[in-house]
Formats: structure tokens, sequence, C-alpha cells
């Protein structure tokens, strides 16, 4: 049944990849299932800050499509009325550069999130990859805000966390994910400059 599970995560999360790099919203839809499925998968394989970051994942899938959705209403906060009285559509939110004043507060979450993830991994599991483990969440944590508000920068933290994690999931036994996540390195790094022509147009 893992096997079944992992097959079917794998290719939502294919979809989930061809939807991320087109920057189509519907990608928030695969990002609420794609989790679903992998909760199951990273319990039974013993990756459990893996298991708890897809339980994250279900939450920021909703506020990612929120964003998408509306992010220019909520960034201006009020629509503003035409000439003619009538209200201006609400567009779809732009792929933007990060701005820098969020660095150092990402840095803090991040640094944060790794020593605490680790401990409790350390102190409350058997997981034998605490410190992996929890560098992937931690940082994954980091990408998921930085997508959902569609900056182009969050392919950067992407790149690290897919690197690292197929060499993980290789040595977990997570063959099909492995691939995966393989494949997601590659796909991020065309998937930055995808994103980078879309936002200078």
């Amino acid at each position: 049944m893992e096997n079944v599970l992992e097959i079917i995560g794998t290719l939502v999360g294919l979809l989930y990849l061809w939807l991320e790099y087109r920057a189509s919203i519907y990608l928030w839809i695969a990002g609420i299932i794609m989790p679903a499925v992998y909760i199951f998968v990273y319990y039974d394989a013993g990756l459990y800050a893996d298991f708890g970051i897809n339980i994250y994942y279900l939450g920021a899938a909703i506020y990612g499509w929120m964003m998408w959705k509306y992010g220019n209403f909520l960034r201006r906060k009020l629509l503003r009325k035409g000439v003619s009285g009538q209200e201006e559509k609400v567009e779809e939110l732009p792929i933007t550069r990060m701005p820098g004043r969020y660095l150092l507060p990402l840095a803090g979450v991040f640094v944060i999130a790794l020593v605490g993830i680790a401990w409790i991994l350390i102190n409350f599991t058997d997981s034998n990859v605490p410190w992996l483990d929890s560098f992937t969440t931690a940082l994954s944590i980091i990408g998921m805000w930085m997508l959902a508000r569609k900056y182009v920068e969050q392919w950067w933290a992407w790149i690290a966390v897919d690197a690292v994690s197929a060499g993980l999931y290789i040595y977990k036994g997570l063959e099909y994910t492995a691939g995966l996540y393989a494949l997601y390195t590659i796909i991020a790094i065309f998937g930055y400059f995808k994103w980078k022509r879309i936002m200078e147009k």
C-alpha cells in the first residue's frame, strides 16, 4: 500500500511541478492532494519532520490559493473606484522579487525551525536522519511562504530542498520519491528562469 501511495504522490507531484513551472494558480489544488497522500508515506518511512511539514502544506495550499487569487486586492486593502464608479477587476497576484527586508526575519525563522525540529526528532522519535530531515522541513516552510507570496526567489529554496531530499529519500528507500525530487531539482532551476522571464514582461 505504501508503494501505491508513493506512486500516486509522485504522479500528483509531477502535475504540481508542471503547474508551478507555468505559474498556474491550479498548482494549489495539486498542492492539497499531494501532501494528503504523503502524510501516510512519510509516517511509514519514519520521516517524521516530512510527515509534519505535509500537514503544514495543506494549510499553506489554502493560503497560497487565496494570496494568488486575491493578493492584489489584499495588498491594496480596498478596491479602488474608477472614474465611472465601476470597481476595478481584481487581478491575480503578479510574480515579483522578494523585498530585502524579509531576508533577516526569514533566516531567523529558518534557524529556529531547524533547531527546534531537530531537537524534537532527536528526543521524541526514532529518526536516524534528524538534521537532514529538519533542514529540508525548515527550508520548505520558508519556500512555501515565498511561493504563496509569488516571489521569484522561492525557486532558490526549492533547489536546495529538492537536491537534499533526493539524496535523503534514496537513503530511506523511497526510490520513486527520490526520482521525483531529482527531477524537481532540475525543473526548479528552469522554473527560476521561466518565472524571471514572466516577471520581466
